[in-house]
């Protein structure tokens, strides 16, 4: 199972693909905090980081599908799908050493992130003046939500054997589970309102975001995580 996480790994940073989507996740960040008038927090004027975790959901929607749409659905194209399988790994060890390395990926992409809240704190006045509670809530919430979204995108890789298909629709899963619930929420009232957004993970980020930890909203991402895992398997054990 280790050799197949460091074999996704070195593939992924094999190709200059891999290098191309950490760069433009980076910039993208980079413009959004400290470029764009709209959510620069030199214009805001307060040592916080809110446009980043306000709006970094945007772009995972996009690039975690991007950086998963090939794991399963290249190798069923190649051919290779079945050569793994002959190997000595469970097809639960397999998803399993592919979504570990996805999050590896997603960590990575944030971790520069750390940089940010160092540089705000410097800017803040005093300096250190940073709400460093909310700052980790945040930031914990940032990599619940990408490892969900990478769940999500192994399963709609784990859909088709074409990788602009994963792709198209991993984006589509993410923007719905992310987005959808929500929005479908203000269109109705009462309490069916509340359950409907229960299951929103833009409601359980935004949560973590206030700086308390909060174990249902860990609870229930983890519990999207399984399901789409599981999910996974079962759709390859049909196949």
């Amino acid at each position: 199972m280790k050799s197949l996480f460091f074999k996704e790994i070195n593939a992924f940073f094999g190709s200059l693909t891999g290098y191309l989507v950490l760069v433009l996740f980076l910039v993208a960040i980079g413009l959004i905090v400290w470029v764009f008038p709209e959510s620069s927090v030199l214009e805001y004027g307060f040592a916080d980081l809110e446009s980043l975790f306000s709006y970094t959901p945007y772009v995972f929607t996009f690039l975690i599908p991007a950086l998963s749409m090939r794991a399963i659905a290249e190798e069923r194209k190649n051919g290779t799908w079945e050569l793994l399988q002959t190997s000595p790994l469970s097809l639960v060890q397999i998803i399993l050493a592919k979504y570990l390395a996805l999050l590896a990926l997603v960590i990575l992409a944030v971790l520069p992130t750390l940089l940010y809240a160092y540089a705000i704190a410097q800017l803040g006045d005093p300096p250190g003046n940073l709400d460093w509670a909310g700052f980790f809530g945040s930031w914990i919430g940032l990599i619940m939500i990408g490892a969900t979204f990478a769940a999500v995108g192994l399963f709609a890789s784990a859909l088709t054997s074409q990788q602009v298909v994963a792709f198209v629709l991993g984006v589509f899963l993410c923007f719905v589970l992310y987005f959808g619930f929500t929005a479908l929420s203000e269109m109705l009232s009462g309490e069916l309102a509340y359950w409907v957004e229960e299951f929103s993970l833009s409601y359980h980020y935004i949560s973590l975001s206030r700086g308390v930890v909060d174990s249902r909203d860990v609870f229930f991402l983890l519990g999207m995580i399984l399901v789409f895992l599981g999910g996974s398997v079962l759709i390859l054990k049909g196949k």
